[in-house]
């Protein structure tokens, strides 16, 4: 059996799944032993068919369908209802975690594509300083001057800094993520055109002796902003990706469900952003040592790790407990 045959034998169950868990919970107090024992039988039916997928189709849009469809249904049968705060919680510290490991691809592809913008503006201008006015957008080139760089340190208005900054960001990681609906053109131009800038900028400041002190201003929220213009990018390249080759489905389908996916990776960016719209707000500008901003960039760099790791263990335990309960 093929993924399409098997798709076909069994597309009706799913669809009958989805509507009663719909069914169940909207209408908690008026559940009948019927709804329930057919809810149990499809559920059950459900997860033997996520585990043959999980044997034969193993990196099929299915699989992930089917295992979505099975975590939907355990949560409904096995959880109380949980409080929002709680369910907030849940999806930053598993399931955007989950969606990450599944779509890391993608977020390395958006950090190639920013990396080689970067590398040819930082090449070009690196031959001639010259060249800055023909690489960059003409208000930035003529406002960039190395030698006031951290002239205006603890002099500038922070928080109303910060809230621009991350105003900026999150426009940027929404247009990155839109972006797939040109079947990721718009998203590949966005994280190249930024590697551009980054890297032009970098190799100005190169030529007048100041890269030390340059990085010191950008990587402390950098480290945290660019992984979350990565990631913000790397779903617009996923919903790019399923619109040029939807395999045994319709482009409308892929574009909805993977259009779902995509959102979620970028609601869970928008904590990255808000952290690092503060430390660009309050600290970078700030009137301390470059050692100590470089300091701050090394702390970002391990929480996110530290942050990743715990993710990934939780992420591990909820799997292990899915697979004792079904095996059940």
């Amino acid at each position: 059996m093929n993924v399409k045959q098997f798709v076909q034998q069994h597309r009706k169950d799913w669809k009958e799944l989805e509507g009663l868990i719909t069914t169940l919970h909207k209408n908690k107090r008026k559940i009948s032993g019927k709804h329930i024992d057919q809810f149990n039988r499809l559920y059950q039916k459900t997860t033997q068919h996520l585990s043959y997928s999980q044997t034969y189709f193993k990196d099929e849009d299915v699989t992930a369908y089917l295992n979505g469809l099975v975590a939907k249904s355990h949560n409904l049968l096995y959880k109380d209802q949980i409080s929002s705060m709680k369910q907030i919680r849940y999806f930053f510290t598993t399931r955007f975690i989950g969606l990450l490991a599944e779509q890391w691809k993608f977020v390395i592809i958006a950090m190639i594509l920013f990396t080689l913008g970067g590398l040819g503006s930082f090449l070009s201008v690196l031959h001639d300083p010259l060249h800055i006015y023909a690489v960059l957008p003409a208000d930035i080139a003529q406002a960039v001057d190395p030698e006031q760089l951290g002239a205006s340190d603890g002099m500038v208005n922070a928080s109303l800094m910060s809230a621009e900054i991350m105003t900026n960001n999150i426009q940027v990681a929404i247009l990155a993520f839109a972006g797939g609906i040109t079947f990721g053109l718009l998203t590949v131009f966005l994280l190249v055109y930024n590697g551009i800038i980054v890297g032009a900028l970098a190799a100005l400041f190169w030529h007048y002796g100041m890269t030390y002190e340059f990085w010191a201003y950008i990587v402390p929220h950098g480290m945290i902003e660019l992984t979350a213009i990565f990631i913000a990018g790397g779903a617009g390249l996923l919903m790019g990706y399923k619109l040029f080759v939807p395999g045994e489905y319709s482009r409308s389908y892929q574009l909805k469900e993977n259009a779902k996916r995509s959102v979620l990776l970028l609601l869970g960016t928008i904590p990255l952003f808000i952290i690092a719209g503060v430390i660009e707000g309050f600290i970078t500008p700030a009137a301390i040592s470059l050692e100590a901003k470089y300091l701050v960039a090394i702390l970002t760099v391990v929480g996110l790790i530290l942050y990743v790791a715990i993710g990934n263990s939780l992420l591990r335990k909820n799997k292990v407990f899915s697979k004792a309960v079904h095996d059940s």
